[in-house]
């Protein structure tokens, strides 16, 4: 069983801005990196904008993919290394610089354990205990040897920057919108959402968190931002049940097994698109507590939305302007 989910919704798009009738929104939906995407810019040149951020998406999915043969992740998984485009080896700096402040749990070498679970495939399956103890080994970033933008892995490792990707590519829109002279815009990648300015009235950007629970169809939160990424992560996202048992997509690199948290979905609000979606999926496996904790103790630029099982929200201090109808706490820095 498979469900993918759009997690952000900017509720902006229901109804055009006002006064805005003479400088409309021009959008366009595309389908890549494994999602519906949906680019939205305002101003003169809003068009030739999107059209050109829609080539860029399409060319970063055809660089990343790494179930794509001809990609150049899948030439560097086959060659167990080689030198690195610009863009790769920017991912990939940041991919480590991540893996380090979140002591390994976001791991971008988790390929061959994505694999044994059929999450890279589709041909879902729980594989034994061997084989994981004998893929769990490949999943450690300190095995990389990047020497300027030249890697070397390890015999069997495979990176898999699908935790990280789509951030790169917001962050990438934004700046061809920059480059048209757009001030106004938005990018939705599934969970991921990027914001430029604000919205053409000069109102901030109202961005709605789905609930989890799909049988809701309601927003378990209202958040307004600018110039801010947010994105999503929740076990619910993609799964597959065998005997009675879920298991969730996003992989504990520590143990090579279905994160088990006390979290149904993290949201992370960042000005850097790349940091947010990388920091959601360790964050959803460290759970409420030690999520909270790496919040205080980073110098990292981000605030969180969290929502645990029993349906409680935990928000820090820098989000604390949410509109919900659940149980909220708000964190703080003490």
């Amino acid at each position: 069983m498979k469900r993918a989910i759009l997690l952000l919704t900017a509720l902006f798009l229901l109804i055009p801005a006002a006064g805005c009738a003479e400088d409309p929104p021009y959008i366009r939906e595309i389908f890549a990196m494994d999602t519906v995407m949906r680019l939205t810019a305002y101003g003169p040149q809003g068009q030739e904008a999107v059209d050109a951020a829609v080539e860029e998406i399409y060319r970063l999915d055809a660089l990343l993919s790494a179930s794509s043969p001809s990609s150049e992740v899948s030439r560097l998984n086959e060659a167990g290394g080689g030198p690195l485009t610009k863009d790769t080896a920017s991912l990939l700096r940041s991919s480590l610089s991540v893996w380090e402040a979140t002591g390994g749990l976001f791991e971008c070498t988790i390929y061959p354990l994505m694999e044994l679970w059929g999450f890279s495939t589709g041909e879902y399956r729980v594989p034994s205990q061997e084989e994981l103890q004998a893929a769990l080994p490949l999943a450690d970033s300190s095995l990389l040897r990047l020497q300027g933008d030249s890697l070397a892995m390890a015999p069997g490792q495979r990176l898999d920057f699908g935790g990280i990707a789509k951030g790169y590519a917001a962050g990438r829109v934004m700046e061809i919108f920059s480059a048209h002279g757009v001030r106004s815009g938005l990018v939705s990648l599934g969970g991921s959402i990027q914001t430029l300015g604000t919205k053409p009235d000069g109102s901030l950007w109202r961005i709605g968190i789905q609930d989890p629970d799909a049988a809701r169809e309601t927003f378990l939160a209202v958040l307004e931002v600018r110039d801010l990424a947010v994105v999503t992560s929740g076990g619910y996202e993609r799964f597959f049940e065998q005997d009675g048992e879920t298991y969730i997509h996003i992989l504990n690199p520590r143990t090579g097994r279905p994160a088990e948290s006390d979290l149904l979905s993290v949201t992370v609000l960042s000005p850097d698109g790349v940091l947010a979606d990388a920091l959601s999926t360790a964050l959803f496996i460290m759970g409420r507590e030690e999520a909270l904790a790496f919040w205080r103790e980073s110098s990292l630029e981000f605030q969180l939305v969290l929502l645990t099982e029993d349906r409680e929200l935990y928000v820090t201090e820098g989000a604390a302007g949410v509109e919900t109808e659940l149980p909220l706490t708000v964190a703080d820095r003490r």
